[in-house]
């Protein structure tokens, strides 16, 4: 099979044959007045909380051919997976094609990648978007049972979690990469 990237770009063939386009999700704020100023109680020397920063929300790439799988994934890591971090927004992907290209425009700091889709599997898109891309983010696979880890290795994705998908691992294992300086694979 001819791989649909070609340097750092994707191909016609890969855009022409997406058959799904990514969803969005970003959490909206509660209000949309800012908060009012205090009297110093939220502040010290001007100093504000990381819950209190307005940086950019973080990008995550969820992968599976199984909605209900990318609905476990979004919903095991929440709006904000730790107070430290950024909200995050999530691009829902089903095919591969369309994994690559978001990949490759280069808007996503992580992707969750399910091993078990088909008929692509997250492996192998893993392996070769370590292979292809030169600037790849962080990669967590989903395998289908604990002893597949070593094919996470393989594929020289970061981090493994098996199904069933357990919430507290995820998330742990995707704030550990977020907070991780970044680093060229």
């Amino acid at each position: 099979m001819v791989s649909p990237i070609v340097g750092d770009r994707v191909s016609r063939s890969a855009q022409d044959g997406a058959v799904c386009t990514p969803r969005r999700h970003r959490a909206r704020p509660l209000c949309d007045s800012p908060p009012a100023a205090s009297d110093g109680g939220g502040s010290i020397a001007g100093v504000t909380a990381p819950n209190d920063r307005a940086d950019k929300p973080l990008t995550v790439l969820v992968y599976s051919d199984d909605v209900d799988v990318r609905k476990q994934v979004i919903l095991a890591l929440g709006r904000r997976p730790h107070p430290d971090l950024p909200e995050v927004e999530y691009v829902e992907v089903a095919t591969e094609p369309v994994v690559i290209a978001n990949m490759d425009a280069g808007s996503v700091d992580l992707a969750v990648l399910d091993g078990e889709a088909v008929p692509a599997g997250g492996i192998g898109i893993a392996k070769q978007l370590k292979d292809e891309l030169r600037h790849c983010p962080p990669i967590v696979v989903l395998t289908g049972r604990p002893q597949d880890a070593w094919l996470a290795t393989w594929s020289r994705a970061e981090a493994a979690v098996s199904h069933p998908i357990d919430p507290v691992e995820l998330a742990k294992t995707v704030v550990g990469l977020l907070r991780a300086p970044a680093t060229t694979s």
